[in-house]
């Protein structure tokens, strides 16, 4: 179940919907860094220039100082950004899975904004902290691959799942769902986890993510006809 999850979802990676999104959520974070650029150097000109007027070439060193930090901080910060602006879209995303491989399934809820938002920003702190803890386990070799794919399978298995429950499901419902089928649901987030660890590709994770959980949940609620997708998503109210 949890191969051909990811099996499907990676196939619909580069569908016109998915690469809109991809483009929409690197475009707007390259907007974003650009800004961040422009607003650091405009505050160095208005207060540190002055006060270095006598040794311009400090103010001179300070700014290419600051460039070579903004762009390591960009190559750092683009996943986490990215994964903030797609965060926004990601009902988006799972309506394009549903509509492809479950036409005759009952359409799932959107999020509501307030909500959808709050989700997004849960997603960039897992992600930022995803990173965080990859620049930290270089110092220890041997335990930290196992530590940075445990803790992101863990983190992220349950927040993908949670929101491909919750298309169709009470937060209540969603959350005893996933107690049930835990160790389904951390073994994909592993699958998730090493997706995210390779570089470029992880700019993809929160489609990646997305897909692949849709898929996921559908195969869990499949083995509870009873109960299956039998409740709206409360946050859409």
């Amino acid at each position: 179940m949890i191969i051909q999850s990811a099996r499907m979802a990676i196939s619909q990676l580069f569908d016109k919907s998915f690469r809109s999104v991809l483009w929409k959520s690197l475009g707007m974070t390259i907007v974003l860094l650009i800004l961040v650029w422009f607003i650091l150097e405009a505050l160095v000109s208005t207060f540190l220039t002055p006060v270095l007027g006598p040794w311009p070439w400090v103010a001179t060193a300070i700014v290419w100082l600051m460039g070579a930090g903004m762009f390591i901080g960009a190559a750092f910060l683009i996943g986490p950004v990215s994964a903030l602006f797609a965060g926004l879209f990601l009902d988006e995303i799972a309506e394009q899975v549903e509509e492809r491989y479950y036409p005759d399934d009952r359409e799932g809820t959107a999020m509501a904004l307030v909500p959808s938002m709050i989700l997004a920003v849960k997603f960039t702190l897992f992600v930022l902290a995803a990173n965080l803890i990859a620049l930290m386990l270089v110092l220890l070799p041997g335990i930290n691959f196992a530590i940075f794919f445990f803790v992101n399978a863990l983190l992220l298995g349950r927040e993908y799942f949670q929101f491909s429950a919750m298309r169709f499901r009470s937060e209540a419902d969603a959350i005893a769902l996933r107690r049930e089928h835990g160790l389904e649901i951390f073994l994909s987030g592993l699958v998730i986890a090493g997706f995210m660890a390779v570089p470029l590709l992880n700019l993809l994770t929160p489609l990646f993510a997305t897909a692949m959980m849709v898929h996921v949940h559908k195969a869990v609620s499949a083995r509870r006809p009873d109960q299956h997708q039998n409740t709206q998503n409360t946050a859409a109210v």
